[in-house]
This record gives structure tokens, sequence and C-alpha cells, in this order.
């Protein structure tokens, strides 16, 4: 704990929108600590848009200044972001999102997820890719400290951005709440949260679906995502080949509500992801009753342990997991009940503590 009060700074822009992972990793622990009586410290949230709803309600003990973006994205960063910080008279700065200012007067901690376009340039556009690992390294050394998810992650982060390990910080996220939705009577829908990236196995998904369909006449794939594959995946068209586009539903975004919804009516949820810093949505699929199939990788058992079912690459072994799990139902339960058991171990409360001593020891 800290000896006295700290200002603390942190960049908001990811709570703006359409808010997606980063977005919701940094609310969770920002209403843990809004509302932690133990918490004397001063927040203050930079936004270059009037604040949403999820931070108006945490408001006044979340302080926010905005300064209307003259420019956008990194060039907001670097420049406005910047200067309210350096302003702002703050004694630490948390970057949850990859990058930070440059030149900052006070100690930053920096978040970083994972390290993707480093560790597989090829999927993503050549300009955004360098940006990326240029931005990242440089904001990553000179942070006093950078916050990862996972020791999978922590380790591809003292590669790829040559750190030693004494600087990083494993900060696990909290699970989402159990939810009291009955997991039984649902329809035999296969559902898929996130956005469509290259390394979500999206061909191998559907064409494992389209396997599984063949003996449930009555199945659904949904899929619920923008698409920033690169180069560009077309699903529907992928769907079409495999004589199911009439079974493939595809939204880019839903409201909250809405995806509840069909986290409640999902029997299986999918996740076939070469590469994450955590992945999130197969414990939030868990907690609405709808057990996961994985990728089998080694992110993927030190987060889900026995909680999921793990298949390779194979639209065969793809497709004969969602088979057994859209038809078992004693199956499912089980995996259910160890997906349950293992979310307890990831909790906000921690995550919060975590992040708040991370920035504590780099602000001394």
């Amino acid at each position: 704990m800290a000896s006295r009060p700290l200002h603390i700074g942190i960049d908001g822009r990811e709570l703006l929108g359409q808010a997606t992972g980063v977005g919701r990793y940094l609310l969770g622990f920002l209403e843990v600590w809004a509302t932690d009586a133990a918490c004397a410290h001063h927040i203050t949230v930079f936004l270059p848009a009037s604040p949403p709803a999820t931070l108006r309600r945490l408001m006044p003990r979340v302080r926010v200044e905005v300064a209307p973006a003259a420019r956008h994205g990194t060039a907001w960063e670097q420049v406005e972001l910047r200067k309210l910080a350096n302003a702002a008279q703050l004694d630490v700065f948390f970057a949850p999102a990859y990058t930070a200012p440059l030149g900052l007067r006070c100690p930053s901690v920096l978040a970083v997820h994972d390290v993707s376009y480093f560790a597989h340039p090829e999927w993503f556009p050549w300009r955004e890719g360098l940006r990326r690992r240029w931005l990242t390294k440089r904001s990553a050394r000179s942070a006093a400290r950078v916050i990862t998810l996972t020791a999978f992650s922590a380790g591809e982060v003292a590669r790829y951005v040559g750190l030693d390990a004494g600087r990083i910080v494993i900060a696990p996220p909290g699970a989402p709440a159990v939810d009291t939705m009955s997991f039984v009577g649902r329809p035999p829908v296969v559902l898929y949260v996130g956005s469509l990236l290259n390394r979500r196995r999206l061909p191998e998904l559907v064409a494992g679906f389209a396997r599984a369909a063949h003996d449930v006449p009555e199945a659904r794939l949904v899929l619920v995502g923008a698409n920033r594959t690169h180069p560009r995946q077309d699903v529907r068209a992928m769907a079409r080949a495999h004589g199911v586009a009439d079974r493939v539903d595809w939204q880019e975004y839903v409201s909250d509500d809405a995806l509840r919804g069909w986290y409640g009516r999902a029997r299986v949820f999918a996740f076939l992801s070469d590469y994450e810093g955590f992945g999130m949505t197969p414990f939030e699929a868990i907690a609405a009753g709808a057990p996961p199939v994985v990728l089998d990788t080694p992110l993927s058992r030190e987060v889900y342990g026995d909680g999921a079912r793990f298949v390779a690459p194979d639209a065969a072994e793809i497709g004969t997991a969602l088979g057994d799990l859209l038809q078992d139902d004693a199956a499912r339960l089980s995996l259910l009940a160890a997906g349950r058991a293992r979310m307890a171990r990831y909790s906000w409360s921690r995550s919060a503590a975590l992040t708040l001593d991370a920035l504590e020891s780099a602000a001394r």
C-alpha cells in the first residue's frame, strides 16, 4: 500500500463506443476501485469524447477529463493525451491497451495483453504491424511495470519485447458471474463471440460445424464479431462452400442484452484461437451454461484447464467435438461443472489489487 494517496491517470479510450475485450477489462477493476472505501487514490480517466454510461455511474469517485479529438488513434494518444497527462500532475499513468504516450513526466504502467503482432506479423497489414511493434516496444521499455494476463503471455512479452522478467506483472482478469439460466432445453446452437481474426480458425470452425450439422439437422452456427481478418476471410462464402449457408448467421455487433440472449440459447461455444493473451469469451459462455470447444494450445491449457474440450485445428476432430456436446447433456453438464470450478480462480478483486500494487510500486 502506498504511503499517501496517489493521483492515477488512465487512458480510457477503450471504454468508448462498442467496448470489447480491453474495455471490459479496464471497467472490471475500475468498478472495484470506485466501490472500495479502502482505496484512497485519486483516479482520472482521460477521454477524447464524452464518457459512456458505464463510466458515468462511477463518477465522482472516478474523475473524467475530456479532450475532444482533433486527432484520432495514435495521434491523439501521442499529442492530446500526453498533454493532458503531463498537465494533470500525476503520480503514475496506466495505459491499458498496449501503448502509452511517450514523454510522460510521471512513471507509467502498461498492459500488454498479447504480442501477436510480433509473433505473427502475417496476421496484420504491414503498416499496422510496424506501428504496433515499434510503439509497443518503446512504450514497454519506458514503463516502470508491464502488466500481462497469463504466464504464457509474460514469456512472450519477455521474448519479443526484450524485457527483464522482474518488470513484468501477471494480473489475470476476473471471471464473469455465473448465470442462473438453465443449460437444458436449448436449441442446438453453436456460438462464437469475438472479432473475426485469422488466428481464430474460422475456416476450420465452419468446416467442423458442417460435419456436426450432418448429424444434428437443426444445428445452427452463430458468429458475433466484426470481421478484422487479414488477408480477408469471407465466412458467408465458407458456409456456402460447405452447404450450410442457411444455417450460419453472422452479426458484426449486438447489444449486451442481445449477446446475453445468444449465450443463454447456445448449447455449445466454439473459440478456436491459435494465439490469445487470455480469451475471456469461453468463460462468459461457461457462466451462461454453454461449454466451450477450444484449440489445444499452451494458453488454453493454462487458462481453462479441464473446463474446456480441446481440439486440434482439424475439421473432423472439431466436428466430432461439436457433435458430441450438441447431443450429450451429461457431457455438457460435466464440462460446465469443471469450467465453473476453474472460473472460481479468477476475481476482479484480485485483478484490481494486483494492478493497483503495480501502480503503487511504479510511483515509489
